[in-house]
């Protein structure tokens, strides 16, 4: 009977864990998306959603989130939120202008406020630095981190600390053995 009680709690465990979200919404597959245009700061790129993507007509919701402001429209904010209407054909396009400053990954979601239907689009942007070093342009690094760090390794200094505390160790013992030995041959 325990056993059969056990089972039937994992099963339910199972069955609660289980993500049932990404069933609720209709999503549109990646070849429904297409992504062309700069990737780097300052750059534009476009997001095009094929015919059949939305519902004739739909309004979209569109959100840009990323690690800087990013334009849809002229909305310059870290979270862009923009109403879209897909075509006749329910096709849509998007330009998405990233900010001068940008690096990092920012994420497009367009959602059909009908259908419910969810595309998305992530963006990786390289630093205007980075990009211009990359091309062969500009003045900045390249790429890499500046090294801030020593050439000593952690176990030498532990090593060296060590050796530190048992000569100090020892000066200790070696004069505590020198005042027994004084006050020895003065009594």
């Amino acid at each position: 009977m325990k056993k059969l009680i056990v089972a039937v709690v994992l099963a339910g465990a199972a069955l609660i864990a289980t993500p049932a979200a990404a069933n609720a919404a209709g999503y549109t597959p990646d070849s429904n998306v297409s992504v062309s245009g700069s990737y780097v700061a300052g750059g534009v790129a476009t997001v095009s959603f094929t015919d059949g993507a939305f519902q004739d007509n739909e309004t979209v919701n569109v959100q840009v989130t990323g690690a800087g402001a990013v334009t849809l429209g002229a909305l310059p904010t870290t979270t862009v939120s923009k109403a879209y209407t897909a075509s006749s054909t329910g096709s849509l396009v998007v330009r998405v202008t990233f900010p001068q400053g940008a690096s990092g990954t920012y994420n497009l979601t367009a959602t059909g406020a009908t259908s419910g239907v969810v595309g998305l689009a992530r963006f990786t942007i390289a630093p205007a630095d980075a990009a211009a070093v990359a091309a062969g342009t500009g003045s900045g690094t390249n790429g890499t981190l500046a090294f801030t760090g020593g050439t000593i390794s952690a176990l030498a200094l532990w090593i060296g600390g060590g050796a530190i505390v048992l000569g100090g160790g020892l000066l200790v013992v070696r004069s505590s053995v020198r005042r027994q030995r004084d006050d020895q041959i003065a009594a």
